[in-house]
């Protein structure tokens, strides 16, 4: 199924979570705020919401330094 992605169309296993998509990408699900079609999930949420077909995703990622 398609979803987009960070504004780039993907092509993804239908029935992955926002979970599977975050840890996929090799990102630490602890600092990552997502936003599923306008709206942002509760990183609690990310193992429940399940990626339907036209999904717009967008995945911030935050690094510390100095």
């Amino acid at each position: 199924m398609r979803i987009t992605v960070n504004g780039e169309t993907e092509e993804i296993t239908e029935g992955l979570t926002l979970l599977d998509i975050i840890l996929e990408r090799g990102l630490d699900p602890r600092v990552v705020v997502a936003e599923l079609n306008r709206d942002i999930v509760a990183q609690d949420n990310f193992a429940a919401v399940r990626l339907n077909p036209g999904d717009s995703l967008e995945l911030l990622h935050f690094v510390g330094g100095g």
